[in-house]
């Protein structure tokens, strides 16, 4: 197939696009490098043997995005566009929902003026809020507790009322939870620009000496440990959950929405304590005040992926922190110190 891809050259786009391209898949990536660098598309040429044409565009330009789309000659969308910083939701509302709805009204709008009616998005497992109960299943009342998991919600809503009216559309809603973990050769890894959002890159940054120490933010929650609790998932796992989606919106129409998880939740304790296996020394950490919109504990039921996918996250959490540290020692400085 040819596959468009928005945000492919950020972390989780990199990964997928090398597994699309190593699948036979041809791909053409649409990214503004607000989070990313195009060192990452090179070194997935690298490991794939071949390269995704580029084009450098905002996910907001309708009249950019719909002449790229249109060149490409896509038969499909993955959507990763898109801010994602929690903390930073808060502090900037707007911004995330110009980037992240607006964004998004604009690509459906160029899909339907190219005729091109497969869509994978990008959803994330804050449209569940404060969990109800555990694990989360897709049939979990949807809420969100933070600007971020609201724009994700809104565009969720979008999709379904857009489906509704236009139901020979195919639609997957995959709902991420914590992506970590890098590309087993050390080339391709996450690399946030400025401080990291994420736990294990700021981890792999301590570890490697790049920051002084690590803030845990909360150690009251209602936990074993008191440390908030998610469900890690390897980012080459969650890569390959959109090759099978893509594969099913081939097969079927409509739209699903469904959990990308391992089912199994850690404490933020647990992924430092992981962590100091893999780089052999101790990760300083202290202590800080909880962070406005996180929730105790997070983590998914992934029976709905096995049944309707076919697919199952395999690496566990010893893989997870042996292949960020592999990046993180390979890369230092991130692509931009290559």
């Amino acid at each position: 197939m040819n596959i468009f891809v928005t945000g492919g050259a950020g972390y989780l786009g990199s990964h997928t696009c090398l597994e699309l391209l190593k699948a036979g898949h041809d791909v053409t990536v649409y990214d503004n490098f607000s989070n990313s660098h195009p060192e990452a598309l090179a070194r997935v040429a690298r490991l794939a043997g071949r390269a995704a044409r580029l084009v450098r565009g905002d996910i907001r330009d309708g009249a950019a995005l719909t002449a790229a789309l249109r060149a490409s000659g896509a038969e499909a969308v993955i959507h990763f566009a898109g801010l994602k910083a929690v903390g930073e939701s808060v502090e900037k509302p707007l911004f995330y929902y110009d980037n992240n709805v607006v964004g998004t009204v604009r690509l459906l709008e160029a899909m339907t003026e190219v005729g091109v009616k497969s869509l994978v998005f990008s959803s994330s497992a804050t449209v569940y809020g404060d969990p109800q109960h555990l694990p989360l299943t897709e049939d979990h009342p949807l809420s969100a507790t933070n600007p971020y998991g609201r724009t994700k919600l809104v565009i969720e809503d979008m999709l379904r009322d857009f489906h509704r009216s236009a139901p020979d559309w195919r639609i997957a809603i995959l709902r991420y939870f914590n992506p970590v973990g890098a590309h087993e050769s050390g080339l391709i890894g996450e690399d946030p620009q400025g401080i990291p959002n994420n736990l294990l890159p700021f981890v792999a940054q301590v570890a490697v000496g790049r920051r002084e120490f690590l803030n845990v933010f909360g150690d009251d929650y209602p936990t074993p440990d008191g440390t908030g609790v998610r469900d890690y998932i390897h980012v080459v796992d969650l890569a390959l959950g959109h090759l099978r989606a893509l594969e099913r919106l081939a097969a079927h129409e409509g739209l699903f929405a469904v959990n990308l998880g391992t089912g199994t939740g850690y404490s933020v304790l647990d992924m430092v304590h992981a962590f100091e296996r893999a780089c052999g020394h101790p990760i300083a950490y202290r202590i800080a005040p909880r962070r406005a919109g996180d929730v105790a504990a997070c983590y998914a039921a992934p029976d709905t992926a096995r049944a309707l996918l076919g697919w199952q996250a395999e690496r566990g959490l010893d893989a997870m922190c042996a292949d960020t540290w592999r990046w993180q020692q390979a890369n230092p400085k991130g692509y931009a110190g290559s």
